[in-house]
């Protein structure tokens, strides 16, 4: 029914202005689906290169239907020595790090939609039947189970014995970690047009960060949820709807008391996490699937499917990979020099950190990969839309 009422919106939006409204109208409803820009561009062609580095599969496994190629948040976590994935259909699977070994599995008949997320006794899940699901991750034994107003489509975070979650309809929602009871909750108008997709708050000393889809950044109180600061990262333009998208989709990373995070349309931005003051803006980089850092630089996939370091301390960039250009790229995961990001055909790229040319790559599975990579130990674990889960190692050539 809401794709409906925004096909209807948007042709409403388009029949009141000229026909370059209407184009920008068909656009809208493409990036609604799809979940990112329009990709009315072809995806670039992989081009033959004289690998630097050799990439080895450790081991791959099949958790179920994965996300039965649905736009989700299913991204899988590690802790307490095991890599830990669900699956649209109520799967979720512990794995031994280093042989991909099953250690449990749990079959909980809900349809998972964002997750997991790691607690101090807990792996939270949340549902697109507006749940929030808690299980032992020793064993996978159910522990309890809670409603929230919508679905939960950004990964859940937990600190300090309390679970925050955010819903599709602007909600923030705190859970008691231990039983599940609501400790408190924060509405924020959803605007009626947006890309789907919402990025996870972060827990940062005693507050809850958390983009919103007009393109502000708010700061709560982790213990009771009262306001402390909000800014604007993204400040909307042009005549349509469209046009003037400016999600914060990408989850937040915090370096040292700086708070960097981009958005759809409306560029990206350093905020002091104290209160809330912009640093720096950057105004030429588009994202909504994330970003990376290491000791000095940030790493980006742009909304066109282009990698991107920047300076961390200005927003300048300093060098920009295209070769992979609209191929639906995960967010970055940077390690040692490297860079890496999957994408819609299940290849695994490896970057240079130094000047994003291609150093290798290899292919894992026959299913798009939207989770971003991760990174434990020099093992980078990724996690394909039909269920594939594979650790990958690089050797010398």
């Amino acid at each position: 029914m809401r794709r409906i009422t925004l096909f209807c919106f948007l042709l409403n939006l388009a029949g009141c202005s000229a026909m370059d409204s209407m184009n920008d109208a068909v656009s809208g409803i493409q990036s609604y689906f799809l979940g990112g820009e329009d990709n009315s561009e072809p995806p670039a062609v992989l081009v033959e290169f004289t690998p630097e580095i050799k990439i080895e599969k450790l081991w791959d496994e099949t958790v179920g239907v994965g996300s039965d190629e649905q736009s989700l948040k299913l991204i899988p976590a590690i802790g307490f020595g095991k890599i830990v994935a669900a699956d649209r259909n109520g799967l979720v699977e512990a794995r031994d790090l280093s042989t991909g070994r099953l250690i449990w599995k749990a079959e909980i008949g809900v349809h998972f939609s964002a997750g997991p997320g790691f607690g101090v006794s807990t792996v939270i899940l949340g549902t697109s039947d507006a749940e929030v699901v808690a299980l032992n991750p020793e064993n996978g034994e159910f522990l309890w189970k809670s409603l929230v107003s919508s679905e939960v489509l950004s990964v859940p975070v937990i600190a300090k014995g309390i679970v925050v979650v955010r819903t599709t309809d602007g909600e923030i929602v705190a859970l008691n970690e231990k039983n599940g009871g609501k400790l408190w909750s924060y509405e924020h108008n959803a605007p009626a047009l947006s890309v789907r997709g919402i990025g996870a708050p972060i827990i940062v000393e005693d507050n809850v960060i958390e983009g919103y889809d007009n393109g502000k950044l708010m700061a709560l109180r982790l213990t009771n949820g009262k306001y402390v600061w909000e800014t604007s990262v993204a400040i909307p333009k042009g005549r349509s709807e469209v046009e003037r998208l400016v999600d914060l989709d990408v989850d937040p990373i915090e370096v040292g008391g700086v708070i960097y995070i981009a958005s759809y349309h409306g560029g990206g931005a350093a905020i002091s996490e104290l209160d809330g003051d912009v640093l720096w803006r950057n105004e030429t980089i588009s994202s909504n699937t994330g970003m990376s850092n290491d000791f000095r630089y940030l790493y980006l996939s742009d909304s066109t499917d282009n990698v991107w370091q920047l300076e961390q301390r200005t927003g300048a960039s300093l060098w920009k990979q295209k070769e992979l250009h609209q191929r639906k790229l995960t967010a970055p995961a940077v390690y040692d020099n490297y860079v890496v990001v999957g994408d819609f055909e299940g290849y695994v790229h490896w970057l240079s950190a130094d000047d994003g040319r291609q150093l290798g790559r290899i292919k894992v599975a026959d299913s798009a990969i939207d989770a971003k990579p991760i990174v434990i130990d020099s093992t980078v674990y990724v996690y394909a839309k039909d269920g594939t889960l594979a650790a990958l190692k690089t050797r010398a050539p």
